[in-house]
């Protein structure tokens, strides 16, 4: 139990610390940029054949096999292969009692061979290399060919004819879909990885910075179209567009007219994040040597660095420019500096700082010591490293060589572990059927080499899901700059597969905020996107939300409506809670028509009383002193009425409303009928033979007051029972407001009401209007005309202007037609009787009221 739980705390400290090697901060990388040009670009070869032998090599093995390779232009390839071959040469615990040696090395690799390889093999069928198989015909060999996959694909061609399976080979050049078929390449492993999660990786990045207008760059192949079905799958949930996509075939570069057509596709686009991917990187390069443009406000979003020229001119630390480049993760190499100063015996730190590898700074100060480069000056920065203590790092077919050669040990391992008793056995065999047991082996290879990465070769290919984000730029014409921003991985924590370092992509970029590429500008809160014909879908226009609806949030499609109680603001990115308004008392216009009502009922009061004081005097007595009271009481009603109308409603001041103005209006025009047809029966009974004296007499046209009034509480209880007036809420007549106004309920109603005190005020105004030629000393009839022919006017005018306004408005508008044609009446009828009374009492006598004209 104790043995148990110390091999699980052992097996937990490894796992940590593999996790945290394999998690590396942001780091910073430099080296010395001659203007060179990638091999792979150039067609140059560079290829070594391997074999494990069961003798231990010389201690100075590898000095003399590196001796001719420190001039080459390929040495770096050299450097990583023997580093690998050295280290599992000195692992007791890796393919013990053998060793990896060098056979031949093939290409630019020695500096003197130019000739391509595969001359060289049809030039001698029989022995193609000299001395190759010398007493190692039983042993299984290893070519391992690059950097172009041209010349992987001849030596395949040279290897499938005459030597398969004698030798097997693993190329470290850029992954190409050309080698997938199994049946047809089943001894040919590509080292590069399969780039499985590349699609996601990107669109993640993208995703992050709120980019949705890319441009893509692919080959015309089927790599290309596999990677843009993988591009878009990813992309459709994400609302990423592409503004062009260029299918670059290997015949474009021979036509000049070709490149400048795809330079100016490329420079005039709108987007600025451009994705390069596959076999394009070499004619992207070639057109932008050619047309050399100035540095271009651009994004490039690559799977390898892009070499762009620049002159001095065009290094500004204020403008973002450079790459950035998704490369395969990888751990972090130690010792390799040293290897190489030990072989090299480069002592001196000028000559190693010109070696064409990448170098970086250590972990705890790389941060800090970048910002230190950036930050000087050409010759300032050159003087600043020559004091600096740095590692060296692998460029990425360096890493594939590295692996390569440890696949090959561990395929050849784990052989030798299971067929440990058949040794004898095998050991007579030819190197056909030892190729043959090693390729069953390193196809389904698995280990983890010494920088940490996870090595899983699956059907002759490495798998690969985690990308380190890397950023390219220029210090000088002479000195690039690459730094890790940060990682993609599937395995992060929380489901979040990028890991972006802000400060290193502020110091990288020159920015804290990346430049934008989207087709549209995002529609602020406030307006809603629209998408018209033809539009991409990450292309709109944005339009203003209709009235009394909002957005508020960006990039919204549709506006939301606001609550009932809420309106839009100005804005209208958010709604904002209606005020209550109503006709008030606080209110100027219902304060003016409050004063107004109070002061015409006080009045009218005050013509009371002095009709009252004044009751025994001719004038009152002559027109009917009892109307004349009950006239001037329901006219004051009528003005106090108005009073209902201005305040908060309510339900039964909603019924009151309209009940009380429809009964005492009609007690007031009834009453001037009645006192219109009394003056009218006076006239006519004075005359002999009438027989309409007993009317007179007997009082009957004081019976027209209840009548009317009565047909008029017959209607009124018709419509409370029918549909009453309630207490209603407007929203939509004033914006930001909700109007609390009284409903009448039925208009049918209403109008019914107001078109029975038509009726009565016609028939006023008609027998008044028949009586206006009486003799004037006891007319009153000429007045009764005038005040029915107001309260008609003002009642009539009333119709279209109470339908023309809304809210509390109509409220005015129905009191001030209340005020109107209640003032009118009241100064038409008693202003004149008032005069005589008050102002010309000697008028006011018997003596006087006989003589036939007095006013």
């Amino acid at each position: 139990m104790k043995k148990m739980f110390i091999f699980m705390r052992v097996f937990f400290l490894l796992n940590i610390t593999l996790l945290m090697a394999n998690f590396i901060g942001p780091r910073c990388f430099w080296r010395i940029n001659l203007d060179e040009i990638m091999d792979e670009y150039l067609g140059l070869s560079c290829a070594f054949i391997l074999a494990a032998v069961q003798t231990p090599t010389e201690k100075d093995y590898f000095n003399k096999t590196l001796n001719f390779l420190k001039t080459t232009t390929n040495h770096k390839y050299a450097l990583a292969l023997v580093f690998a071959m050295d280290e599992i040469n000195r692992n007791p615990d890796l393919l013990p009692n053998m060793s990896l040696i060098i056979r031949y090395a093939l290409g630019h690799c020695d500096g003197k061979t130019v000739t391509p390889t595969p001359y060289l093999f049809h030039k001698r069928k029989k022995s193609p290399i000299p001395n190759y198989f010398c007493n190692e015909e039983s042993m299984c060999s290893f070519l391992i060919s690059g950097p172009n996959w041209k010349v992987s694909l001849s030596f395949w061609d040279y290897l499938d004819s005459f030597l398969s399976p004698r030798i097997l080979q693993l190329t470290y050049g850029p992954f190409s879909s050309i080698f997938s078929d199994d049946e047809q390449y089943p001894y040919l492993y590509q080292m590069a990885p399969k780039d499985t999660s590349l699609a996601l990786a990107m669109v993640s990045f993208i995703h992050y910075f709120n980019w949705n207008w890319i441009g893509l760059v692919i080959p015309d192949d089927d790599q290309g179209n596999q990677f843009l079905l993988e591009l878009k799958k990813q992309s459709e949930n994400k609302e990423i567009c592409f503004a062009f996509v260029k299918m670059i075939s290997v015949d474009d570069v021979s036509f000049p007219q070709n490149t400048e057509m795809y330079y100016n596709q490329i420079v005039m686009s709108s987007t600025n994040v451009i994705i390069i991917y596959g076999e394009t990187y070499n004619f992207i390069d070639l057109i932008f040597r050619m047309w050399e443009p100035p540095i271009l406000q651009r994004i490039w979003i690559t799977t390898k660095q892009l070499n762009f020229p620049t002159r001095k001119k065009d290094i500004s630390h204020g403008t973002f420019y450079g790459s950035l480049t998704f490369l395969p993760h990888h751990g972090e190499i130690s010792g390799f500096k040293n290897f190489v100063q030990t072989w090299f015996h480069l002592r001196n730190t000028d000559l190693y700082l010109l070696m064409q590898e990448w170098k970086y700074f250590n972990y705890v100060s790389s941060a800090s010591n970048c910002k230190i480069l950036k930050n000087n000056s050409s010759d300032a920065s050159f003087n600043w490293l020559m004091e600096q203590k740095f590692d060296m790092t692998f460029s990425e077919n360096s890493h594939n060589i590295y692996n390569a050669v440890h696949a090959i040990a561990h395929a050849l391992h784990e052989m030798n572990l299971q067929h440990a008793d058949n040794q004898a056995i095998d050991n007579g065999k030819r190197a056909s059927s030892h190729c043959l047991k090693v390729n069953s082996f390193l196809r389904r290879a698995y280990f983890t080499n010494p920088l940490g990465d996870k090595v899983f070769m699956k059907q002759r290919v490495i798998m690969q899901d985690e990308y380190d984000i890397i950023h390219f730029g220029n210090l000088s014409q002479h000195l690039e700059i690459k730094m890790k921003l940060g990682k993609f991985s599937p395995y992060l924590p929380h489901g979040r597969h990028s890991h972006l370092y802000v400060d290193m992509i502020e110091l990288a970029t020159g920015r804290r905020k990346m430049p934008s590429s989207v087709c549209s500008a995002e529609c602020s809160p406030g307006f809603r996107r629209l998408w018209k014909e033809g539009m991409a879908a990450c292309c709109f226009v944005c339009s203003p939300c209709p009235e009394n609806e909002i957005s508020n949030e960006t990039n919204m499609d549709q506006c939301m409506n606001c609550p009932e109680y809420q309106y839009a603001n100005t804005e209208q990115n958010k709604c904002i809670q209606k005020g209550v308004t109503f006709l008030s008392y606080e209110d100027p216009l219902g304060m003016a028509l409050a004063l107004m009502a109070f002061c015409f009922s006080a009045f009218t009061a005050l013509v009371l009383c002095v009709f009252v004081k004044h009751h025994d005097t001719p004038i009152v007595k002559a027109n009917n002193r009892s109307l004349s009271y009950l006239l001037l009481m329901s006219l004051m009603f009528c003005f106090l009425c108005s009073f209902f109308f201005i305040g908060l409603p309510n339900r039964v001041i909603c019924v009151l409303q309209q009940i009380t103005f429809g009964i005492v209006f009609t007690v007031a025009v009834s009453t001037v009928l009645a006192k219109t047809v009394i003056v009218v029966l006076a006239f006519k009974v004075t005359d002999p033979g009438r027989r309409l004296r007993y009317f007179l007499v007997s009082g009957t046209p004081n019976y027209i007051i209840p009548i009317c009034s009565l047909l008029q509480c017959v209607l009124c209880a018709i419509w409370l029972a029918v549909s009453p007036p309630f207490v209603d809420i407007d929203e939509h007549t004033l914006h930001g407001h909700i109007i609390i106004v009284c409903n009448k309920g039925s208009d049918t109603a209403f109008y019914c009401i107001l078109g029975y005190l038509a009726c009565l005020a016609l028939g006023s105004f008609s027998v008044a209007f028949l009586a206006k030629n009486l003799p004037d000393t006891f007319n009153e009839a000429k007045f009764l005309t005038f005040s029915m022919l107001v309260f008609c006017s003002v009642w009539v005018t009333f119709l279209p202007v109470y339908h023309s306004t809304k809210g509390k408005h109509m409220v005015a508008v129905e009191i001030f037609s209340i005020l109107a044609s209640s003032a009118g009446m009241l100064g038409c009828i008693f202003v004149p009787k008032i005069y005589i009374i008050l102002m010309r009492p000697e008028r006011n006598s018997t003596q006087k009221i006989r003589e036939k004209s007095y006013f």
